[in-house]
């Protein structure tokens, strides 16, 4: 495929697919604390081994209770956070992550001062040491914090290009570039998030590929 090809197909692809799982959940990401800690609510139940779309649905439930900050999340009781996961369709790890979501709140209030940008600043720019730092939220895996890094390269442009093995996956599907830099630049910086978001979808759901790839798709 040539470059030209790669770039009509990256153009596709967003136009599609192009919405980054935070935008999903009604979350404004912007790098303040209150976004960034929902977008960590949401990189913890996107961990997990269930729907995607079931993930976003319990995000949403929950921040619509108002459980948009560590002190709010921390001061919810264990079965209200159960009951809005539930309420979310999210019961098959309901209990569990109802659990760790409060123990994660409690340490972004304890150690950050319930502010993620701190966990940033500390690992002073390196992306490897900020992962390893929010590997120790509860619930927070190596899936998870890549889910974390992957949308928050939004407003930490930093991080860019973070394009995970789940969205190289997505890529090649596509018959995309598999180097993160050569794939980013297939698209504007600004939406290289969005562009990450929609990989995964097609890494996901192999019934996307035609979807995005097929003669004429990008006719309107």
């Amino acid at each position: 495929m040539s470059r030209a090809a790669h770039r009509d197909t990256a153009r596709e692809l967003l136009r599609r697919h192009g919405r980054t799982y935070a935008a999903e959940a009604g979350v404004r990401l912007r790098d303040t604390p209150q976004p960034l800690y929902q977008l960590l609510v949401l990189a913890t139940l996107l961990s997990a081994r269930i729907r995607a779309s079931i993930a976003v649905d319990a995000a949403r439930a929950l921040f619509r209770a108002g459980l948009r900050s560590p002190a709010r999340m921390a001061g919810a009781t264990w079965q209200r956070r159960v009951d809005l996961l539930g309420e979310g369709g999210y019961r098959r790890y309901d209990e569990r992550t109802a659990t760790m979501l409060g123990q994660g709140a409690e340490l972004l209030r304890d150690t950050y001062g319930g502010d993620v940008r701190r966990m940033r600043d500390e690992t002073d720019g390196d992306v490897a040491a900020l992962r390893r730092a929010l590997r120790r939220v509860p619930g927070l895996g190596p899936a998870g914090a890549d889910i974390f890094l992957r949308e928050a390269q939004a407003v930490w442009p930093e991080l860019a290009p973070h394009l995970d093995a789940k969205a190289l996956k997505g890529a090649e599907r596509l018959g995309l570039p598999q180097r993160p830099r050569e794939l980013a630049a297939l698209v504007p910086a600004e939406d290289v998030a969005a562009f990450a978001a929609a990989l995964v979808r097609v890494a996901l759901d192999a019934s996307l590929t035609d979807d995005v790839t097929r003669p004429g798709a990008g006719a309107r």
